[in-house]
């Protein structure tokens, strides 16, 4: 079993067929999906998907923040309040993006509401970091401790153990699947399984094809190549990992009153 940590199934790319899409994903064994929304106008979508095995996410992605209006945060803050379980994202910093000092402060304060409202209903986080990391843990620290993830990491091993000192977990991907992606292979290689999550970023990063949570699969076999372990072993720690952010439900005991 393995959990797609991060897909877009609210991408207007699914609407046709989403159950399908979900029936794919489940036979090829992954059965918990995590989706973040971009910006408002995707959170009442978003929050329509939430059942027992979809979490939703709600946020404001950094390619949106100068769109955020000052209501936008209460907003938000209520869609957490209705969601007890869900998670604030995607958020986070895009430099290359924004590609002047202005810019980047627009996307720090958007981040930075975010992160407190994060911090105050203590909900993990689920973040998008481009060419940004050292500002991205700077921007972490005042709102010390918050779990989440980085998603899509394609970093080198120090910028994820920077990340994981910081408590997140490293999202790894779609890229995975590209030999040319050294970085993230490398990566791959030697990050601690009790720091590692599976995701696709599907609809996205398969260039003109439509990716697909069932490719959370292809992602793991591609993992469990580099590091010479059985999906079994990915499995049980990836599962772990998550469960620390989005415990299951208690078994009921059935017991009789």
């Amino acid at each position: 079993m393995f959990t797609d940590s991060h897909t877009h199934l609210n991408d207007a790319q699914f609407a046709a067929d989403l159950p399908a899409v979900l029936t794919r994903a489940r036979d090829a064994g992954v059965k918990r999906f995590i989706v973040p929304a971009t910006s408002r106008n995707d959170w009442a979508r978003t929050a329509e998907l939430a059942a027992p095995d979809i979490l939703p996410a709600f946020g404001i992605h950094p390619w949106f923040a100068h769109t955020a209006q000052t209501d936008d945060f209460a907003v938000l803050h209520d869609y957490l309040a209705h969601h007890p379980q869900a998670a604030v994202g995607e958020i986070g910093l895009d430099y290359r993006m924004a590609r002047n000092d202005a810019a980047r402060q627009i996307q720090i304060g958007v981040l930075n509401r975010q992160l407190a409202i994060a911090a105050d209903l203590r909900r993990f986080v689920i973040l998008h970091n481009v060419r940004a990391s050292a500002a991205l843990c700077a921007a972490l620290k005042p709102h010390a401790p918050l779990a989440g993830i980085v998603h899509a990491f394609s970093g080198s091993i120090e910028e994820a153990q920077a990340f994981i000192r910081a408590g997140l977990f490293i999202g790894i991907g779609s890229l995975l699947l590209n030999p040319a992606a050294k970085k993230v292979r490398a990566a791959a290689q030697q990050l601690p399984l009790s720091s590692v999550v599976l995701e696709t970023d599907s609809p996205f990063m398969l260039g003109t094809a439509r990716n697909e949570p069932a490719n959370t699969a292809a992602v793991a076999a591609a993992f469990c190549r580099l590091r010479g372990i059985s999906p079994a072993a990915l499995s049980a720690a990836t599962e772990a990992n998550i469960n620390r952010l989005w415990p299951p439900p208690a078994p009921h005991t059935g017991q009789a009153a």
